[in-house]
């Protein structure tokens, strides 16, 4: 059985740990029950153990349910999805992971089942969800339940990614955040995230520009990205309404609505970002999804 499953951007500026949305940049993943052992492969070495996150995401599913686990054999037959680069290539091994098993052994799990077990494995929702179920989601924790829920993104609205060619841990991302914010400054993203999904929905350039703006992490965060300066200078030039971290970074992501935004940007940072890669994002509103069985 293969899985397609998409990329995805977290946080979108003001929505820490809350937003995300899916992109049409795959990984596709081969999963097959085997009489017994374990196989990985299509992946890097350091992947190829029984810490790789499909695998765990996998066993951890069946074992929710009792299904007993024999052997198994995951192949990567198609990685587009950068790694520690912002872009949530972690999230998507954990959405390939449950979707495989619940399809894979018939368990008919519905979506906020598959949600849960998901984020039980990475820890919070804002990539996960995106990743399962497509679109612009915004997401949360009551407890241990994950809840998500979809928002529309204006078609007019362009999306490119600037990928640095370094990675950044999650890890070393989070090092830095303080551990307390003023109250002044919760009170800023709080206004700016209720806001960002109808900007988002609706295009509203000036809305957009105002609800990108964040200061419980990026501010913290940009110390990390050697090219940031010449990158927000480079979205400006070209006209961009904004630009924020996908993610924890080491990715940007600018938000535009002229349809050269992507080829003006590759343009520029040719000179002054050199070894960067300059790619449309186009939102993927299906998530992971089967596109084989055998």
């Amino acid at each position: 059985m293969k899985i397609r499953i998409p990329a995805s951007s977290a946080n979108l500026g003001p929505g820490f740990d809350s937003f995300g949305i899916a992109w049409q940049l795959y990984n596709e993943i081969e999963f097959e029950a085997l009489p017994q052992g374990l196989r990985i492969e299509g992946c890097e070495e350091r992947f190829q153990n029984e810490n790789n996150l499909a695998l765990r995401a996998f066993s951890h599913t069946l074992k929710k349910f009792g299904v007993k686990q024999k052997g198994t054999l995951i192949r990567f037959v198609n990685s587009d999805i950068p790694v520690s680069r912002g872009l949530g290539s972690s999230a998507a091994l954990i959405a390939a992971g449950v979707k495989a098993a619940d399809a894979l052994y018939g368990l008919g799990l519905g979506p906020g089942v598959l949600l849960n077990l998901a984020t039980e494995v990475e820890g919070h929702p804002d990539n996960v969800a995106p990743a399962l179920f497509g679109g612009m989601t915004v997401s949360l924790l009551e407890g241990k339940r994950a809840l998500t829920r979809r928002f529309n993104v204006h078609e007019k609205l362009r999306f490119t990614l600037l990928i640095p060619p370094f990675e950044l841990s999650t890890a070393l991302s989070r090092s830095v955040m303080p551990k307390e914010v003023s109250m002044h400054d919760a009170v800023f993203n709080l206004s700016r995230a209720a806001l960002l999904p109808h900007a988002l929905e609706t295009g509203d350039h000036e809305l957009l520009r105002v609800c990108l703006q964040d200061r419980l992490h990026q501010p913290y965060r940009r110390s990390l990205i050697d090219g940031m300066e010449q990158a927000e200078r480079l979205s400006e030039e070209a006209g961009c309404i904004g630009l924020c971290l996908s993610g924890a970074g080491s990715t940007l992501l600018c938000i535009g609505n002229v349809s050269e935004q992507s080829a003006l940007l590759a343009e520029k940072a040719k000179k002054c970002l050199p070894g960067w890669i300059v790619r449309e994002a186009v939102p993927d509103l299906t998530g992971a999804v089967i596109v084989g069985s055998f």
